[in-house]
């Protein structure tokens, strides 16, 4: 069945009570669905998208809410099709009538992200432009707002297919030199061809080196507090989040499970973790929660290593940080309760002697009084700029990977232009030449959704909301 072969409804407005609510309605018998149950007006005849306020009745005259709506006519809507949108008054009773009047009318309930799929197939966006529409419903921050935003736009889309015309022109002299296979002939200039994939690997390497800080800006990114125990680390969460949320007390090993909560800076999520302290556990429950930080650690991004200057010497902090080393995990160090020495300095740690395999630089080395939250401004500062590899505050103009789909489409294609590149130079043929050209330029477009499958498309809406 073509997918617009049907009209299709469903709540767009979140579920619960509100002030107002919107039923969505999308397909070729939209726009005379609801006409028997609004009186007030002709909507077959109704201008497009020109509010039109009413009372809906049910099928016995019996009024359900007052309402207004909008009737847009293809191809100018969302979906491209006929459609209409309902506002009524956000009870979840009067928004279950109305489904119900539209389904005894002939229309069914919507699956998740079905418009945006019919929005896909009848060329209103992209793929790539579909998945920015779930991304944007998702932000949670400035930052992750500004590259759905950007993608929605198209960015994304505009740089696959700048890369795709591209290659394009080029296989198509290379096939064209496979109908002349046995009059050895060359339509492409192959050092050309070599620029051009040269070129078009470098912008892939940029793009997908981005998708480490796009996929951090739109996941958030998952921080870990650790240390030994009564550092401080619960009071540095208490700082961070600047309320009460852990319990702080002297007496050491009072976290025995991880604490997670979600702060932005600059414009930025960051979801901090408190965990257990890092020691020789003293009974089954505290190695337990020890155990548990050493999992956090090795599934997050970020550690904020924090010590008490007091308690902890060079050596225990070089044990504690080769401990948790990993090649691509980033590092704070902070050096709490200076207070107590207000002498100590960064190269008492991290001097000439230092006996650790891993190292901080000085800019990440962080000395703080947590419980009076000094320093604490240059601490978030520090994460930021750590979690967003230099660029600060986020506000960069440039196309930033996001989709962990695209990232994985684009390594694929620079693997096929990597072996366009060698075939190039250990002059292989052309025909296995243009296999490979023609695996990039699948790769390149399964982004954009020039290449489809039912199983991709019905992976990528099915994680829709309803309603969208």
């Amino acid at each position: 069945m073509s997918p617009s072969a049907d009209t299709i409804l469903a709540i767009a407005t979140p579920a619960g009570e509100g002030a107002l609510g919107i039923v969505r309605v999308s397909g070729p018998g939209s726009i005379s669905l609801f006409n028997p149950y609004f009186r007030d007006h002709d909507l077959v005849e109704a201008p497009a998208r020109r509010a039109l306020f009413g009372v809906l009745s049910d099928g016995d005259g019996q009024p359900i809410d007052e309402v207004i709506i909008t009737v847009y006519r293809a191809p100018a809507s969302y979906t491209g099709e006929d459609a209409v949108e309902i506002t009524a008054h956000g009870s979840p009773y009067i928004l279950q009538r109305i489904l119900q009047l539209g389904g005894a009318a002939g229309a069914r309930p919507a699956a998740p992200g079905e418009f945006s799929q019919r929005a896909f197939l009848n060329g209103k966006l992209d793929l790539s432009q579909a998945e920015a529409v779930a991304d944007l419903i998702a932000s949670r921050s400035a930052a992750a707002h500004r590259i759905a935003l950007g993608q929605l736009r198209g960015g994304v889309s505009n740089e696959i297919q700048e890369l795709r015309a591209k290659l394009i022109d080029f296989a198509s002299l290379i096939e064209l030199e496979l109908d002349f296979g046995e009059e050895d002939v060359e339509f492409a200039d192959r050092s050309q061809l070599s620029e051009l994939v040269a070129t078009i690997r470098q912008r892939v390497e940029a793009l997908t080196t981005s998708f480490r800080l796009g996929n951090a800006i739109k996941e958030g990114v998952s921080t870990v507090i650790a240390g030994r125990p009564n550092a401080g680390k619960s009071t540095l969460l208490n700082a961070l989040l600047n309320e009460d949320r852990a319990i702080v007390s002297p007496i050491p090993g009072t976290t025995r499970d991880t604490i997670e909560e979600a702060v932005v800076i600059g414009g930025m999520t960051f979801r901090f973790i408190d965990t257990a302290g890092i020691r020789e556990a003293t009974d089954t429950i505290e190695a337990m929660g020890v155990e548990r930080t050493l999992q956090r650690v090795a599934r997050s991004q970020l550690l904020i290593y924090v010590f008490d200057i007091i308690e902890t010497d060079p050596t225990t902090l070089a044990a504690d940080l080769d401990r948790l080393h990993r090649n691509d995990l980033a590092l704070i160090v902070v050096a709490n309760k200076m207070d107590l020495n207000p002498y100590t300095k960064y190269t008492h740690y991290f001097g000439a002697d230092y006996a650790g395999k891993w190292a901080v630089p000085p800019e990440h080395y962080i000395p703080m009084i947590a419980s009076e939250r000094s320093n604490l401004q240059y601490l978030q500062d520090t994460l930021l700029n750590v979690a967003t590899q230099g660029h600060g505050a986020i506000d960069v103009q440039e196309v930033i990977l996001s989709n962990a789909r695209h990232y994985d489409a684009l390594t694929r294609a620079d693997q096929a232009l990597a072996r366009v590149d060698e075939g190039l130079r250990s002059g292989l043929t052309q025909d296995f030449i243009a296999m490979d050209i023609r695996q990039s330029l699948r790769d390149l477009g399964e982004i954009t959704g020039e290449i489809t499958t039912d199983d991709l498309l019905g992976n990528i809406f099915s994680n829709f909301c309803i309603g969208k």
